[in-house]
């Protein structure tokens, strides 16, 4: 139903929840000791896009036309080295990955955040910059990795790209180095593969599905999927105060 047709929302700001003790922790995600029920992830998820859709919208927007603009201006900026062939689509594709990715991570705790009950802000998706060149090494070694994967009779590939899918939020939030992110989330993941395989494939669904009618239904499903991926984090890893203050 669209928002249109909801009750008005309160200007009365939920309060986060800045206790994540009831949560979980780096130690116990890497022993198992983590809810994870993907009927559940997705109910809560729900409940709390509440309130949130028009912040999660904006990001989206706000990253999609950052993109545009920094293809507009390589392509203007490195005209002649796109000249080059491959080797200047190559060097294209590298500076807006390292552009691209912070501002990614930021949609994502904007997740985290939510799954605390934080009011999060679409233009704190720009804050982790800082976190640039660990991100973009990360992102080649996974890709590498996942690549010999794939060579290796295709299933270590598979069980690495969904392995490897906290590396990257772990660096943003725990502050992790490259390698200690990768191993943390492969090993946490691995307790519980099969689950996260099935709510990949079931959210794909669902956002393939939403994107159909000129991409309105993104408007609940977008929201829907990273504040559910912040609801997994959360019950994981837990969450750092601080992530909930930015």
């Amino acid at each position: 139903m669209s928002d249109v047709y909801e009750a008005p929302e309160s200007d009365v700001a939920v309060q986060p929840d800045l206790d994540s003790s009831e949560y979980g922790s780096v130690e116990d995600a890497i022993a198992g000791n983590y809810q994870f029920s993907i009927g559940e992830v997705i109910s809560e998820a729900w409940e709390k896009t509440s309130g949130v859709k028009r912040v999660f919208l904006l990001a989206l927007i706000l990253a999609m036309v950052a993109q545009i603009v920094l293809m507009i201006v390589l392509g203007g900026i490195l005209q002649g080295v796109l000249e080059l062939g491959v080797a200047g689509a190559i060097i294209q594709q590298i500076v807006l990955m390292l552009v691209i990715m912070p501002i990614n991570m930021g949609i994502f705790m904007l997740g985290i955040q939510r799954s605390m009950n934080a009011q999060p802000n679409a233009m704190s998706i720009f804050n982790h910059f800082d976190k640039t060149i660990t991100l973009f090494l990360t992102m080649l070694l996974v890709w590498i990795l996942v690549s010999i994967g794939f060579v290796l009779f295709i299933l270590p590939g598979i069980y690495l790209s969904v392995a490897y899918m906290m590396a990257m939020p772990l660096i943003v939030e725990k502050d992790m180095g490259i390698w200690e992110a990768m191993e943390t989330s492969r090993k946490a993941i691995t307790k519980k593969w099969f689950t996260f395989l099935i709510f990949f494939i079931v959210a794909s669904i669902i956002m393939g599905i939403s994107a159909i009618p000129l991409g309105i239904g993104l408007i609940w499903t977008f929201p829907l999927f990273m504040i559910g991926l912040g609801i997994i984090y959360r019950n994981m890893f837990g969450v750092n105060p601080q992530t909930i203050e930015e």
